[in-house]
């Protein structure tokens, strides 16, 4: 019979899914960009699976391609991901009581897209090591395959926008947001977001600067302040869902060292 660990593992390969579909062809889009620069197929590969982060690699390409230092790369691709640090606090609290080798490859995976699967799954009081271990390999594989396709096949390819790749990333997006969307709260803060981000982009249009990687931060920290608002009747049941997680995942966590100490 499989193990508990197996069995939750292959279940996070399957809330992973979806991650895995929308990261393959902004992956490709990336593999392409990377044979624009330039870029060996190794070179390529060892980015992506350096990093594993879609917008900061894009950022640090782009820089690159525009005639930008390394250094300017680097900061740019720092800044962007500076909401990583608040992700990883966010998820710290259902953590407790695991070792710090543990939550290696948790912390080396997470993204916006794998954060949100798990933490939905931390809420229902289901999430495991081995479960967010899942979702994390079945992501990464979605974009180390997208960047190899995209690089072997960009000669071919061409210009991915004529194929609306560059719309993979929204796409699943907006997947996630319908499957993990509870109660009209939720929606409600998702709407406000996507408005606003419609609003800045109306902006831009009509001549306002503004770096549209500034579109995600702003959407993000107004849409997180409503819902801070309106989810604070909500602490009670969150902290229960903490405490049933992080039972679960310190549990596995004990058994896993007992099986191999």
């Amino acid at each position: 019979m499989p193990s508990r660990t197996g069995e939750e593992f292959a279940r996070g390969l399957k809330l992973g899914l979806p991650i895995f579909l929308g990261y393959l062809p902004v992956g490709i889009a990336f593999g392409i960009l990377a044979t624009q620069y330039g870029f060996s197929l190794v070179a390529a590969m060892v980015c992506s699976a350096t990093a594993l982060a879609g917008a900061g690699q894009f950022i640090a390409l782009s820089t690159m391609i525009s005639g930008g230092s390394a250094l300017t790369a680097i900061i740019a691709t720092g800044v962007v991901n500076l909401r990583y640090v608040l992700f990883s606090a966010t998820v710290s609290p259902f953590m407790r009581g695991v070792r710090p080798q543990s939550m290696v490859w948790q912390a080396y995976t997470l993204t916006d897209e794998s954060f949100a699967i798990n933490v939905a799954d931390i809420r229902r009081g289901r999430a495991t090591l081995a479960s967010m271990a899942g979702v994390g390999a079945v992501a990464y594989i979605g974009w180390l395959c997208g960047t190899a396709i995209g690089w072997t096949g960009g000669a071919y390819i061409g210009d991915p926008a004529r194929f609306g790749i560059d719309f993979a990333m929204a796409s699943m997006f907006s997947a996630l947001f319908v499957a993990l969307a509870e109660n009209a709260r939720q929606v409600l803060c998702g709407i406000l977001s996507a408005v606003l981000v419609c609003g800045m982009w109306l902006l831009t249009r009509l001549g306002l600067a503004i770096d549209p990687n500034w579109f995600i931060v702003i959407a993000s920290l107004a849409g997180a302040t409503v819902a801070m608002v309106l989810f604070r009747d909500d602490d009670e049941s969150l902290a229960q869902s903490a405490v049933e997680s992080e039972m679960l995942i310190s549990d596995q966590d004990t058994t896993e060292a007992v099986e191999h100490g």
